[in-house]
């Protein structure tokens, strides 16, 4: 069934532009470089089988603005990026995370925790324990902590609540540059460069068109490296040169 775009007065009555549904979920599993049907289970839930055939259905973990469409939006892209952290590097089962999830919220009264600052430091611990681990320097749960921190620190926050995203530009998650930021403020929530507020959409066709890494950043009076992530985070290249 096609996505119905949602118009003027719909958009209107969303106070928060971090709400407003903006990414379809080939362009959210793009920006989070995740496969876009584990987006689609996580907003929408799953079919799956269980031994002997029995088909059963799970229900989504993140909650969209309007259910009936499939659209995320920027809260909810980075309730998908700290999920990642826990789907992709520790396979946990979302009906732990949900569970964790419901936990947290009734301590701490927080609507979102995946998007609230305070999870850092507060919630993430009691989040973790939640989940079956023990926290402590010879625990699995510290491996997790470890791996949902990198995932926080990419996080801007303001009143407490997601402002800005720096998505992972590479594979590798470990000192991965913060050249790319995702804010519904700017460039109508599109990737751009952090230094030169270029659109990465605008870098990647220029590259593609034949124009260097070295001269992109002379035209646009950035580094090399920026670039180069911006190239990245649009054509997910390994190398950009």
């Amino acid at each position: 069934m096609p996505v119905r775009k949602l118009d003027i007065a719909e958009i209107w009555e969303i106070n928060d532009p971090r709400d407003v549904p903006a990414y379809t979920i080939s362009e959210a599993a793009h920006y989070l470089n995740i496969p876009p049907a584990t987006i689609r289970s996580w907003v929408a839930g799953a079919k799956y089988t269980v031994k002997g055939g029995e088909k059963r259905r799970f229900p989504r973990v993140l909650d969209l603005q309007n259910a009936d469409r499939t659209l995320l939006s920027f809260f909810n892209l980075v309730e998908a990026h700290v999920l990642r952290a826990l789907r992709t590097h520790h396979a946990i089962k979302l009906d732990k995370i949900r569970r964790a999830l419901d936990y947290v919220k009734q301590e701490f009264g927080w609507k979102r925790p995946l998007i609230h600052q305070e999870f850092k430091t507060d919630g993430i611990s009691l989040f973790v324990e939640r989940l079956g681990y023990i926290v402590d320097a010879a625990a699995a749960g510290q491996i997790v902590m470890k791996e949902v921190m990198v995932h926080l620190e990419r996080i801007e926050w303001e009143d407490s609540l997601a402002v800005r995203l720096f998505p992972f530009t590479r594979l590798d998650t470990e000192d991965a540059p913060r050249s790319v930021f995702i804010d519904p403020r700017y460039s109508f929530g599109r990737p751009i460069l952090r230094e030169s507020r270029i659109a990465t959409a605008v870098i990647a066709e220029r590259y593609k068109a034949g124009d260097s890494i070295q001269s992109l950043a002379e035209d646009y009076g950035c580094s090399q490296l920026e670039i180069e992530e911006g190239v990245r985070c649009e054509l997910r290249l390994t190398p950009a040169a």
